[in-house]
């Protein structure tokens, strides 16, 4: 992978000169104030400041950028509205950083064909904007969808309240357009829903910016829902609003979502937006049902008989799209809500079989009262996505450790019942340090071979989702000689 050191380090002023004849004046940064803009994304803890900022506003702009970088060996970032919460978007300091956030036309919206052609800038709920007059939607709807971009949802394959019923963001592109790490412009998938060969597509989605920029996205469009039923159930424990979660999904039931949040992070978002959650709960669950009808009736009444018979003490039924609304703003504003309670707090993000729940979270509450650190749970309980909010004071001598020991501890219950470090949020840098946790060298070697393939100079992206250098003329961690992978002719060191 590429480095660089005062002795080898690019030349950026030849680089600025050769980015200003090809983008605008006011597209290509360099002024210091201007820069620091971008030295994070939501994840503020951790921060770099570019040495150059572009921001492109066609495919072509962007290749010529790439492909400058490319002749020139020096690192970029793609980025888009920069609401990811892995460090993903963490600009290199001796880089560029591709900001795609004037690419935002919606470039076709094909109803006959149920799907649309958008730009890697345009924001998430904006798709849905533009199908909703013809009855359809785009399905993925992260928490910060009205903010956050749909170049960086394919760059980490985001989910959403709404995963459990229709998944992520991977079931929703068809196509994509991208620019390599060398430049050249590529076609990914296509407009149909399947094609032969390697599914590239797929490699692509979720591979957290590491293996080239998007620059034109053809997602599918769903017929939005003849009917939609929303419930606020306010329970004592959380394990009895697990119990319940296990009991609507054990009876054949499946909500287009299921979302649960502890006494903690019900308290922040009553701070924050004044939901009205039930007094006295120990959680609540946020249950929505939708399709047919005659088919949403009856699975809704057995949502309520369940909930009742696992200990609700209070059933809310929204009755029109205004209540809707107000049940999810709790939910939809958690993250950014639990500021109202702590001066600094980190997001964290991992998986667990949903039958794990009660014992994860006894564990959690656990960890939180031996080392005195709050931990506010939120979470997708339909398909075990947890969301714990590690909340802490930077000004405190050692709380900020404190609560990363935490914070890891966490990930390590994960990975111990069968889980993962990350369900939706990436990688990116915040993690990078847990990957080897979770796989062997060998399993990331070879996952190293297929961003190698596409990035062999590593200028893309570099220092995200895997834990030491590997391959592509890095140095490979502990291993000294020649990788065995290379030995046996399956990978080149440059």
């Amino acid at each position: 992978m590429s480095t660089t050191s005062a002795a080898t380090a690019p030349d950026l002023d030849r680089l600025v000169r050769h980015l200003r004849t090809a983008l605008p004046e006011r597209a290509v940064i360099t002024d210091p104030q201007r820069l620091r803009t971008y030295e994070c994304d939501g994840l503020a803890s951790h921060r770099v400041v570019p040495a150059v900022v572009v921001l492109p506003e066609t495919t072509e702009q962007v290749q010529h950028v790439v492909t400058a970088c490319a002749e020139q060996d020096v690192p970029f970032v793609a980025r888009g509205s920069g609401t990811g919460l892995s460090g993903g978007a963490l600009p290199h300091s001796d880089g560029v950083l591709i900001v795609t956030a004037k690419m935002r036309r919606i470039l076709d919206v094909d109803i006959a064909n149920e799907r649309a052609v958008v730009e890697p800038g345009v924001i998430n709920l904006d798709v849905t904007r533009a199908a909703a007059p013809h009855g359809y939607y785009f399905a993925p709807d992260p928490s910060s969808q009205q903010v956050c971009s749909v170049g960086g949802n394919v760059a980490e394959n985001s989910g959403g309240a709404h995963c459990l019923k229709y998944g992520f963001t991977t079931h929703h592109v068809l196509g994509l357009q991208v620019v390599l790490p060398n430049g050249e412009l590529v076609e990914l998938g296509g407009t149909a829903r399947e094609a032969p060969g390697y599914d590239l597509l797929g490699a692509f989605i979720g591979s957290e910016g590491t293996l080239g920029v998007v620059t034109r996205i053809t997602v599918r469009l769903l017929r939005a829902p003849e009917a939609v039923q929303t419930l606020l159930a306010g329970f004592r424990t959380t394990d009895d609003a697990g119990a319940a979660v296990s009991a609507i999904i054990s009876a054949g039931v499946t909500p287009a979502a299921i979302e649960m949040m502890d006494a903690l992070a019900i308290e922040a978002a009553e701070q924050a937006v004044h939901c009205g959650y039930p007094d006295g709960a120990g959680a609540v669950l946020v249950v929505e049902l939708d399709g047919p009808t005659a088919e949403v009736e009856h699975t809704f009444a057995e949502v309520k008989r369940h909930c009742d018979r696992h200990g609700a003490f209070e059933i809310r039924v929204a009755a029109d799209d205004q209540e809707r609304a107000t049940i999810w703003k709790g939910r939809k504003s958690a993250f950014a809500a639990v500021g109202r309670i702590s001066p600094d707090y980190i997001v964290q993000d991992g998986v667990i079989p949903r039958t794990a729940l009660p014992e994860v979270l006894g564990r959690v509450a656990r960890l939180s009262a031996d080392s005195g650190v709050r931990v506010a749970n939120v979470f997708h309980a339909g398909d075990g996505n947890l969301h714990p909010l590690v909340l802490f004071d930077d000004a405190e001598d050692g709380a900020a450790e404190r609560a990363e020991a935490v914070s890891g501890a966490i990930l390590d219950l994960c990975i111990e019942h069968g889980g993962s470090i990350t369900g939706e949020h990436g990688v990116g840098a915040d993690k990078v340090k847990y990957m080897g946790r979770m796989f062997t060298d060998d399993d990331l070697d070879t996952m190293q071979l297929l961003r190698c393939a596409f990035d062999p100079a590593g200028i893309c992206n570099p220092g995200k989702v895997f834990p030491t250098p590997r391959l592509c003329g890095e140095v490979p961690g502990p291993r000294r000689g020649v990788h065995p992978l290379t030995e046996a002719g399956l990978a080149d060191q440059f």
